[in-house]
């Protein structure tokens, strides 16, 4: 076990069974002991490895389906350019220069990243030397906001309810004995699951993400306003339906509870949740990553930038366009859902 699990069960000992998602809370960002607090978790010395750490072919597009939907809007300046979980700063250092050519992108661009790890912060830091920090969304500037959030909603807490007639048991993190356990609450009907009792049965699992609404209000209320525009890019589906938690230590999976502070915990986006709450902006339909990159043209650049290589290289970047667009990799099961205002079009590659 570790020290953090020894603070857990301190705790439960002393205060009873915790959510799901204040166990998560403690496990990621822990100010000690918490996984994102001590570490930079990516790549292949970490524990798993993101869509920008695999080609530079993914935050070119990105960057360039944000620059024409910001050239679509009249060009706003000054305007913020945004990150949401930013990892190393590759994808936000693959779109500058991408978009270093789009005539006053730059000069108009004010970048801003949302951060809470300071080791992953002093990581970006070098890759994006002129950005400005925030710990949430709610510290990014009053000004018009194009945004990125790739593979952030899944790093967010989650609570976990299992249906019992017209209530709700909560999944909690209990003590059988000396081992972290999960257990089910008494039941209860709930208020904000009430929707969800037309398209679930008795023993349904349902997850829930408590950050999650204020998050993409604070960000559709600026859009819809100011103008700009959002990507979301992560792995989930339209509604959350069944236990999705995981945790991932050496690029394997593993027991979420057997190691509290020492592995990644994500869970499945409930694209559906953040399209409830985009009012006043507009969404776009949920679009698979693969479809979305091939509309951008990912092909017609990969076989640019093959021409150029030759050998493991070449071998590399052909298995990096398959990984991040064919059905059987990441192609199928990361999702986009774009927010934009109601008076400009959808993001390039995605339908209204």
């Amino acid at each position: 076990m570790t020290a953090l699990a020894d603070i857990l069960k301190a705790r439960i000992a002393r205060t009873g069974p915790i959510t799901l998602a204040d166990y998560m809370a403690d496990c990621l960002m822990h100010p000690t002991h918490g996984y994102y607090a001590t570490r930079d978790p990516l790549g292949a010395a970490g524990d798993f490895i993101t869509a920008p750490e695999i080609s530079q072919m993914f935050g070119e597009l990105i960057g360039l389906c944000l620059a024409q939907s910001w050239l679509d809007q009249g060009s706003p300046a000054p305007f913020t350019l945004a990150e949401l979980g930013p990892g190393r700063g590759t994808l936000m250092a693959d779109i500058l220069r991408a978009t270093r050519t789009v005539p006053g992108f730059h000069a108009a661009a004010r970048v801003h990243l949302v951060e809470t790890s300071a080791p992953l912060r002093a990581l970006q830091a070098k890759a994006v030397p002129d950005a400005q920090w925030h710990s949430d969304v709610t510290g990014l500037p009053d000004a018009p906001l194009f945004v990125v959030a790739n593979e952030f909603f899944d790093a967010l807490p989650i609570r976990q309810f299992v249906r019992d007639g017209d209530g709700w048991r909560e999944r909690m993190i209990g003590l059988d004995g000396d081992t972290l356990t999960p257990g089910l609450s008494d039941p209860a009907p709930l208020a904000m699951l009430e929707h969800r009792l037309a398209d679930t049965r008795d023993g349904d699992l349902v997850e829930t993400c408590p950050a999650l609404p204020a998050c993409v209000q604070e960000i559709s209320q600026r859009i819809a306003t100011r103008n700009g525009a959002a990507l979301i890019i992560d792995y989930g589906d339209w509604t959350s339906l069944g236990d999705t938690l995981q945790a991932l230590r050496s690029h394997d999976r593993t027991d979420p509870f057997a190691a509290p502070g020492a592995a990644d915990l994500t869970a499945h986006v409930d694209f559906a949740e953040i399209a409830r709450h985009a009012a006043p902006a507009r969404f776009t339909k949920l679009t698979t990553q693969g479809v979305f990159l091939e509309r951008l043209g990912i092909t017609e650049r990969a076989r640019t930038l093959a021409a150029t290589l030759q050998g493991d290289a070449r071998a590399a970047h052909i298995t990096a366009h398959r990984r991040l667009t064919h059905p059987d990799e990441m192609g199928t099961l990361f999702k986009v859902l774009g927010l934009y205002p109601a008076t400009a079009q959808p993001l390039p590659g995605l339908d209204p």
